[in-house]
């Protein structure tokens, strides 16, 4: 009976842990950026990609990239992203899990605004991504 319930425990732990990975996730919280960076405490994604940092406002629509930064597959803790362009307190940022599938070069991140190229991950057709506001 004991050896029956450990294999249920077991097999229980083993479907847990594979459902947590593929729960493509981003936790991140309103941060100072005036060191030219942000920083997500912990990203989750189903293959290796990008984390990509986009200009957002009230309307919470993807805009230009202004950061980015690998990812590999499963979890990633403390994943910062250097910003191309000054962002100022109050600006908001949308941090977004992209993907490294139809790119030319693995790698490399190839993705612009409207392109397939390194294109945003969607789970149930939502974006995977976390707005913040810059202090």
């Amino acid at each position: 009976m004991f050896r029956i319930l450990s294999t249920v425990a077991a097999v229980m732990l083993a479907v847990s842990a594979a459902e947590a990975m593929t729960n493509d996730a981003v936790v991140v919280s309103d941060q100072d950026v005036s060191s030219g960076t942000v920083t997500a405490e912990k990203v989750t994604a189903e293959a290796n990609g990008w984390l990509v940092v986009h200009r957002t406002d009230a309307a919470m629509k993807p805009g230009p990239v202004v950061g980015y930064a690998p990812l590999k597959a499963g979890e990633n803790i403390d994943v910062t992203s250097i910003l191309q362009e000054d962002v100022k307190s109050g600006d908001m940022l949308m941090l977004m899990v992209h993907s490294e599938a139809g790119g030319t070069k693995t790698g490399m991140f190839e993705y612009t605004l409207g392109a397939k190229e390194d294109g945003p991950i969607r789970v149930e057709d939502k974006l995977v991504m976390t707005v913040i506001t810059a202090k």
